[in-house]
């Protein structure tokens, strides 16, 4: 098999969709919590071929690639880090950069209605350069990557990666098929989640830019709150994301909310959504 081909070169195997993790993956697109489409997919796909993590990354001619989310069956907890260390370092070395740029104008001409779905496969052994494999592939364990990918806008290749880890061993015909039949529903929900998390932070930038100016005197840590009270979290999720004790988390909570003069989330949505410039 090549490294890379397009979807629909041959006919896929059919398939049972499990209806209620296919309506929980649609119903949370787009949400504030960026990382779920990536755990869906982890569920969803892996319920069928054994797969040990999925990361989604957003790629532009020009620009490092963006994360768009991470998902582990709890395997290591340093997939956010694995993940950072590839759009900073090693995305240039990934043979699916090759594949997207042979396949760019072809992509362009399909449009993104119906995408040209571009697979690739990459087992630790095809990367020659040793950090690369080492953090990369080694370090989580994992045998084989299976990337799906397609463009849009004409410009934006998301790439949806799903990897096996060595007690799996490699994808098979089977394990690829797979995939390949899931591939349709993977591009177009990667694409709307991606669509609604950028008008979520587009949002959410604005809202906060209009607090900053009604209160010059929220400090950076204070605007870090205020964010993730928008995004809904829980002390503990606040403080798993900002590094603070439970603690430390409901006292800047408290600080912030009295600097604002409102007594909780629901007036404080009420104060970003409503208050003046």
């Amino acid at each position: 098999m090549p490294s890379h081909w397009i979807w629909g070169s041959r006919p896929p195997p059919p398939i049972t969709l499990p209806l209620s993790q296919v309506s929980a993956l649609l119903a949370r697109l787009g949400q504030a919590d960026q990382h779920a489409v990536a755990e869906d997919l982890l569920r969803l796909v892996g319920a069928q071929v054994p797969l040990a993590q999925c990361t989604i990354f957003a790629f532009e001619a020009g620009r490092q690639p963006r994360i768009v989310a991470v998902g582990d069956r709890s395997r290591t907890q340093e997939l956010p880090d694995i993940a950072e260390a590839y759009v900073d370092l090693f995305y240039r070395l990934d043979g699916s950069a090759a594949a997207m740029a042979s396949e760019f104008v072809s992509a362009q001409k399909a449009g993104s209605e119906t995408p040209r779905i571009v697979l690739h496969r990459q087992r630790g052994e095809d990367i020659p350069h040793d950090d690369y494999r080492r953090i990369c592939y080694e370090q989580p364990r994992v045998a084989e990557r299976l990337s799906v990918m397609a463009l849009f806008e004409g410009r934006r290749w998301l790439s949806v990666n799903f990897y096996r880890g060595i007690e799996h061993g490699g994808f098979d015909e089977a394990g690829v098929a797979t995939v390949e039949a899931f591939a349709p529903l993977i591009v177009h929900a990667v694409r709307l989640h991606h669509t609604g998390q950028a008008l979520h932070q587009n949002l959410a930038d604005l809202l906060m830019a209009r607090l900053v100016r009604q209160f010059p005197t929220l400090t950076q840590r204070d605007c870090d709150v205020v964010a993730a009270l928008m995004d809904g979290l829980s002390s503990d999720a606040m403080a798993q994301r900002l590094g603070l004790t439970i603690g430390s988390a409901q006292t800047y909570q408290k600080r912030v909310l009295r600097k604002l003069g409102v007594a909780g989330q629901r007036e404080l949505l009420g104060l970003l959504m409503h208050g003046g410039d």
